[in-house]
């Protein structure tokens, strides 16, 4: 896998692995039930379970001294230096209830929609102990764990939104989430030969609001808009991350704000179809890394609250269908579509006010063919990125490999799937002119440093339905 890299390293083979030395596994299961009922001709039940049971192992060499740090024998002991085990485990389980229901309040004709969310989480991360000096995918330590941490989340969240229809043409839909959030620590860390034991537990309960509205212009089309209350609250498996080079601020904060979004949407017929809106997205305290120099002069990565952001712009698509243009009854379909989205994303307060946001494209546009025929569908995608920048102090180059630029990329994408009573076969070619690119840098497993995406691949699905 390649990654971390430096630019020097990507320019010069964007597929370089510096680590023939380092393991991943990670079996990942997820288990859904579902229940759906309707007790009157106006009434639903849907009661969805959700069972994770995943884990990820990982065998590697300590990235101190970054991506170019050479992994080689050392002549004093003639073996390489141990590399260091980590393991993580999770275990989650959620149910949402969702109960609906048509009814009436004199002549204006509503839908309510009511129930709640119930999810409990464990999440056990192991790590920092020290492995072999072999190359196979030998997961056995010497000594003890670094750190051993459970954490734990409980979150309970009831809802309702309503959908008031006055008349045909002008719909309001209210929503209101009430959420309760409980996070857990325990086990143990080693810093510095201090084994520090936290035993701390954080709860929290919070609204969240939310409007609506639309208005039909005719049967076909409508102006519509919306705006909502969002949160993205910490735990402490941020504050303890896995595989992290940067460091972490320990006085992190939830990040808040607010998302709108104005738009308009329709058919004509059933050859074309578009939606064009606005957007404004209000972050507060918004969680980002920065540059940081210590008392040596060497440049680090520090993850923290960096600023208060605002991502403002346009998304718009169209669809026209050529096929059912010149003859709305043909069995066959060949289609052009684009999708543009334009998003203006800076920060608004703080030491960064005026810098764009990190790896946020300013451009992102898709334009392709669909063609339909009976049980066959393809699709010929074309995609456009524009450029980013790595930190939210906007650095060009830097020495640490997780800041700096982030060109723009191109890629083709190829897709195509048929269908046969209750079976289908999908398969497809992504990146088809096998381009060099990358869209992010991370202090994360496999880095620090710049992650390739992945040149010319292929893939092969089968779908059956009872």
């Amino acid at each position: 896998m390649p990654g971390g890299l430096t630019d020097s390293l990507f320019n010069a083979n964007p597929k370089t692995s510096t680590r023939t030395r380092n393991w991943l596994k990670s079996p990942w299961n997820i288990l859904t039930g579902y229940l759906n009922l309707n007790p009157t001709d106006k009434t639903s039940l849907n009661i969805k379970t959700t069972y994770i049971f995943s884990s990820r192992s990982l065998v590697w060499r300590n990235e101190d001294g970054g991506p170019e740090a050479a992994d080689d024998i050392d002549p004093l002991t003639n073996q390489y230096a141990p590399r260091e085990v980590e393991h993580e485990y999770m275990n989650s389980i959620a149910t949402e209830v969702r109960l609906m229901t048509n009814y009436k309040i004199g002549r204006i004709q509503s839908t309510l929609a009511t129930g709640f969310r119930l999810s409990y989480a464990s999440f056990l991360r192991q790590g920092g102990g020290e492995g072999s000096t072999g190359s196979d995918f030998d997961l056995s330590i010497t000594g003890d764990w670094e750190y051993n941490l459970n954490f734990t989340t409980t979150n309970i969240a009831p809802f309702a939104e309503n959908i008031f229809r006055f008349g045909k043409s002008f719909s309001l839909t209210p929503g209101l989430r009430f959420e309760y959030l409980k996070t857990t620590a325990t086990g143990y860390k080693t810093t510095d030969g201090d084994k520090q034991i936290p035993d701390e537990s954080r709860s929290r309960t919070f609204p969240l609001l939310g409007l609506g509205l639309e208005f039909k212009t005719s049967p076909n089309a409508s102006l519509y808009g919306n705006i909502t209350q969002v949160y993205h609250p910490i735990d402490y498996s941020m504050l303890e991350p896995f595989g992290v080079t940067a460091k972490i601020d320990p006085n992190l904060k939830d990040s808040y704000g607010y998302n709108s979004d104005l738009g308009y949407r329709g058919t004509v017929k059933n050859y074309l179809n578009f939606d064009i809106s606005i957007f404004y997205l209000a972050y507060k305290d918004r969680i980002a890394e920065v540059l940081r120099t210590d008392s040596s002069g060497v440049e680090y990565a520090y993850r923290t609250n960096a600023a208060n952001s605002v991502h403002k712009g346009v998304e718009a698509y169209i669809e026209f269908n050529f096929l059912k243009f010149k003859n709305p009854s043909s069995k066959s379909g060949l289609s052009i579509f684009n999708s543009l989205g334009y998003t203006d994303a800076k920060y608004t307060s703080g030491e960064f006010k005026g810098n764009r946001v990190e790896a946020a494209a300013q451009v992102i546009e898709r334009a392709g063919l669909i063609y339909s025929v009976w049980a066959f569908s393809s699709t010929l995608q074309y995609s456009y990125v524009s450029d980013a920048y790595g930190d939210a102090t906007n650095s060009k180059t830097s020495t640490n490999p997780i800041a700096g630029y982030i060109p723009a990329y191109s890629v083709i994408d190829f897709s195509a799937t048929c269908k046969i009573k209750n079976y289908s076969i999908n398969g497809g070619i992504n990146n088809l002119l096998d381009e060099s690119y990358f869209t992010r840098r991370t202090d994360e497993y496999p880095g620090p440093g710049i992650i390739p995406a992945v040149g010319r691949s292929f893939y092969l699905g089968f779908r059956a339905t009872f």
